[in-house]
């Protein structure tokens, strides 16, 4: 079912690169072209077979039906300005970026057809060679529309997700960044200060734990570094939120009071075990 004819992906790596795969397998578009800053990404991404052609230039988006911008934020909005006045009638722009407020607010000024979305998938690896086939598979993606989306565009755009295997959760930009500061970028932002606390030479003497909680503090710094900055007041917020707890946790540990300690850990197990059993 093609539901485009021409889809332009401009920043073929892990998102990008993956969402190629899954048009070209799901037949969602009449043909893919990638588009990357460094070309040998692009050229990866056509040989495992994610795009069908690389993009010589911005404007390769001059007659697409589907612009799909997967670059860290800053990129995004900056090629969102570039492509603004090359794209034809009707196309529809979508962006993969981690936050939305910033995004969805300047976009939606420049293009009319934007609509904001965040496919909650990945990893803390990055680039076209992390390719993970079917990785949008009963994930969630995360859908801001503004006043000025037209229902055709919602419609379809929901549609492409849910071909791709995602389930919908509309939002608004900026309850999508409320949430999200704690649910993705305050997990980020403990596991980078968590490994940065770990004495260099305890390292070789860790538990798995300490491996499992900090995998995601190798995730790209250039990409995190802006999903933070984006998302700053918030995220703020959400690190106030955890001191508070931690705080409690401490004065349990410095009073020695273990029914306050017991009923902590009680709590976060439970909430942990609700988690799970929602999906």
């Amino acid at each position: 079912m093609i539901l485009f004819n021409k889809i332009v992906i401009i920043g073929t790596g892990l998102i990008g690169g993956s969402l190629g795969l899954a048009l070209k397998k799901q037949h969602l578009a009449g043909s893919v072209i990638g588009l990357s800053r460094q070309r040998k990404n692009s050229k990866l991404a056509k040989k495992i077979g994610a795009i069908d052609s690389i993009g010589s230039s911005l404007e390769v988006v001059a007659d697409a039906d589907l612009v799909i911008l997967a670059t860290p934020i800053d990129t995004i909005i900056d090629l969102a300005g570039r492509i603004s006045n090359k794209l034809k009638k009707g196309c529809i722009v979508i962006d993969v970026g981690s936050s939305k407020e910033r995004i969805v607010s300047k976009i939606s000024a420049l293009i009319p057809n934007f609509l904001g979305c965040h496919p909650l998938a990945g990893s803390e690896k990055r680039g076209i060679v992390n390719l993970q086939d079917g990785i949008f598979k009963g994930s969630i993606c995360i859908i801001t529309p503004t006043a000025k989306t037209t229902p055709s565009t919602l419609s379809k755009i929901k549609l492409l997700w849910k071909k791709l295997g995602a389930d919908i959760i509309i939002l608004s930009a900026q309850k999508h960044d409320q949430a999200l500061a704690f649910t993705s970028h305050l997990p980020h932002a403990l596991a980078f200060s968590l490994i940065s606390t770990i004495p260099a030479k305890f390292l070789n003497i860790s538990s798995g734990s300490l491996k499992d909680t900090t995998r995601i503090s190798g995730s790209d710094e250039l990409l995190w570094s802006q999903i933070f900055l984006s998302n700053r007041k918030n995220l703020l917020n959400a690190v106030s939120s955890f001191q508070t707890k931690l705080a409690v946790l401490k004065l349990a540990l410095k009073k020695k009071d273990v029914k306050s300690l017991t009923r902590i850990l009680i709590s976060a197990k439970e909430k942990r075990k609700r988690l799970l059993e929602i999906r």
